[in-house]
């Protein structure tokens, strides 16, 4: 076949699976990024299957709204450096809950009670958790 066009079976097509790994990967980072600056009870859930939205939810308690933001603002530059590119910004004013969406990877940032109060665990209690620690003995 001489026609390499973008229809033709010899052209390279982006695997799902690559685009899978790759998602993952910036999940796990964004729960390390989280992990490294404090964050509390850092969750990763695999909701590929369960959510129409979104491949991972990164889950993370903040100690302070300054903290929070700072995270959100980090959570941005490394999508950035993995093309995951943030879409649209959603945060209350006091800084109580900070969504940070990347389409297939949507973080959240609660202070306690919020997150205490809205309970997303329960919500994705069904999905799979990652694995995100740096210690291979780790649990999650």
């Amino acid at each position: 076949m001489t026609d390499v066009g973008p229809f033709t079976s010899q052209s390279p097509r982006p695997q799902k699976r690559d685009a899978d790994e790759e998602a993952k990967a910036f999940a796990v980072e964004c729960a390390r990024l989280m992990a490294d600056f404090n964050c509390e009870d850092v969750l990763i859930f695999d909701v590929r299957g369960l959510s129409e939205v979104t491949d991972y939810v990164v889950l993370a308690t903040g100690t302070s709204d300054r903290q929070m933001r700072s995270v959100a603002e980090d959570l941005e530059d490394i999508g950035k450096d993995h093309d995951f590119h943030r879409y649209g910004k959603e945060d209350d004013e006091a800084a109580t809950w900070i969504v940070a969406d990347f389409v297939e990877v949507v973080a959240h940032l609660f202070e306690p009670a919020t997150r205490a109060h809205y309970d997303l665990e329960m919500m994705w209690g069904d999905a799979p958790k990652v694995k995100w620690r740096r210690d291979a003995a780790a649990t999650e």
